[in-house]
């Protein structure tokens, strides 16, 4: 398992040319073992240059990430090994499969750590499994499935390496209710198996309010807000001045109390929304 700190981060494009451009600056955080933080901010906010620093994609232009308290640029060997610790799935992973077989893609990562040929085929079929991928698939081309068997496919090749922090960058994008659902609820089984640490890229609110123990925002390059769901989004006009929204429930409990709707708690699930109209109805104030 593994903790994540940042230390004064800033990455800077293209330095030193007319198209220099500031990308995320000054970031400090840190993120202990096991945590689920939710990531938001609008595009181009610095949400997936900072992400791809934390398992050594990008080096940074100044600034330390230490994973389990061990600069992670300290070499090139760190740099490299990082990667089975701190496990990445991009946007729209599906679009890089290119093994012939489902089996294949889920094996590339552990056969690329030199593991035994018994303990690659443990950790395919246990990464399949988190994942709700049929051992019945194994023989299949990936690219003769669905979108949302393809998202799967790609998130488990990242899971069999067992990394101790597991990032994915919007991984319900594109996808159907149905298959947005079953992929955060894949996310969160493994992260309550293995106790991993799990940070998620989202513009959804609604699904970082339900899932996240931590809120981080990002704007302009920086970090604007940093706590729980409770506290994050009890600020809408905040998080509307930077161009967010706030869950839908949230939305709904506030135009309910415009209205005289009197709503005890803080509400931005649609598990509290619900308690709470129902609480105020059996006392009355609705």
């Amino acid at each position: 398992m593994s903790e994540i700190r940042v230390e004064d981060l800033s990455h800077v494009y293209s330095a030193g040319t007319p198209f220099e451009k500031a990308a995320i600056e000054h970031i400090n955080i840190t993120i202990p073992q096991g945590q689920l933080v939710g990531l938001i901010g609008h595009t181009g906010s610095g949400k997936s240059t900072f992400i791809q620093h934390l398992n050594g994609l990008l080096a940074p232009s100044s600034g330390k990430i230490f994973v389990d308290g061990k600069d992670i640029n300290t070499d090139k060997y760190t740099r490299r090994d990082v990667k089975w610790q701190v496990g990445l799935v991009f946007q729209y992973p599906e679009y890089q499969l290119f093994e012939e077989t489902v089996y294949k893609d889920i094996a590339f990562g552990p056969k690329n750590m030199k593991l035994s040929e018994a303990e690659v085929d443990e950790r395919v079929r246990e990464a399949a499994g988190f994942v709700g991928v049929d051992e019945e698939l194994f023989e299949k081309s990936p690219l003769e499935l669905s979108g949302g068997q393809k998202r799967r496919i790609a998130i488990a090749g990242v899971i069999a390496m067992r990394p101790g922090v597991l990032i994915l960058d919007e991984p319900t994008a594109g996808l159907d209710p149905a298959g947005c659902r079953q992929i955060l609820d894949n996310i969160c089984a493994y992260r309550e198996k293995t106790g991993s640490t799990v940070i998620i890229v989202s513009h959804n609110m609604d699904d970082a309010a339900r899932l996240a123990d931590r809120i981080v925002v990002f704007d302009h390059g920086s970090i604007v807000m940093d706590g729980t769901p409770e506290q994050v989004f009890s600020k809408p006009e905040e998080l509307s001045a930077i161009g967010l929204s706030i869950p839908h429930a949230a939305a709904i409990a506030v135009a309910l109390r415009k209205r005289g709707v009197q709503l005890e708690g803080s509400i931005y699930t649609h598990e509290q929304l619900k308690a709470a109209v129902i609480r105020a109805k059996e006392a009355g104030k609705c």
